[in-house]
């Protein structure tokens, strides 16, 4: 077995693969303070509901963005996994060409979004991620990942929205039937929502015009689901990408 963890500012998002397919992935909250025992008082149950045992890992591989959970996360593979966690830096451990400056700010969990969909698909492709900020993954023609853009996430965007008005309140991400709210709930989901959809049809369509014509988009991320249907760019989205992407890399990175 294949454990593959992406840990983001906000969530933490751990698959596990068999070989074949991945079996199951769980999210939860990523947290600086957790101990490796309490990783594993966390994820032991959920390994035992579909009938996972933490003696079947071989290969844990990570990307984070969150350097201070980094150490536990290994103390918890070495304790209970019994195997040493590799973690995807950058690029050139795997290959993969950056003309960003500096090549090593882009993240890892950008970089493996990029090993995910060159997996799949012919460059140039762009991969949004839908995260706690939203962000572009841009790969050129040659297969080299040449940037992106990075915007504030949903949550965050309403949050802070909510947070600093004394009268709006939190509204569920969900589309209106309309534009044009009928009240307060339907004003805000038109504008976070569909705004938010339309912002991202509207970077994508300026990339691709960049990046050119054969341009695939992909979308993943925990949220990402919500706007597949409502943007017009999104050609797929692929849950599991990013985790894909850390599949690829972890040999090279023994």
């Amino acid at each position: 077995m294949l454990w593959a963890i992406d840990i983001g500012n906000t969530q933490t998002n751990v698959g596990v693969h068999d070989g074949n397919q991945w079996v199951v992935s769980w999210r939860h909250e990523t947290y600086a303070a957790r101990t490796e025992d309490e990783i594993a008082g966390m994820l032991l149950p959920l390994a035992e509901l579909v009938g996972l045992k933490f003696s079947d890992c071989r290969v844990a591989v990570f990307a984070s963005v969150v350097p201070p959970v980094d150490t536990n996360w290994q103390r918890f593979c070495e304790k209970y996994l019994g195997v040493a966690a590799r973690f995807l830096r950058n690029g050139a451990q795997v290959g993969m060409q950056v003309t960003y400056d500096p090549p090593h700010a882009v993240g890892a969990d950008r970089i493996a979004n990029a090993l995910g969909a060159l997996a799949r698909f012919e460059p140039p492709i762009v991969v949004v991620d839908f995260g706690t900020a939203t962000t572009f993954d841009c790969v050129d023609a040659t297969g080299a990942y040449a940037g992106g853009a990075i915007m504030p996430g949903i949550v965050v965007s309403l949050d802070s929205l909510v947070g600093r008005t004394a009268k709006l309140p939190a509204v569920a991400l969900d589309a209106p039937e309309r534009a044009v709210g009928r009240n307060t709930v339907e004003s805000l989901q038109s504008g976070v929502v569909l705004g938010y959809a339309d912002a991202i049809d509207g970077l994508a369509r300026r990339i691709k015009s960049e990046l050119g014509e054969s341009t695939t988009i992909l979308a993943t991320g925990g949220l990402g689901r919500i706007f597949v249907d409502l943007c017009e760019m999104i050609d797929e989205y692929d849950p599991v990408l990013t985790l894909e992407g850390l599949r690829l890399a972890a040999d090279q990175l023994a």
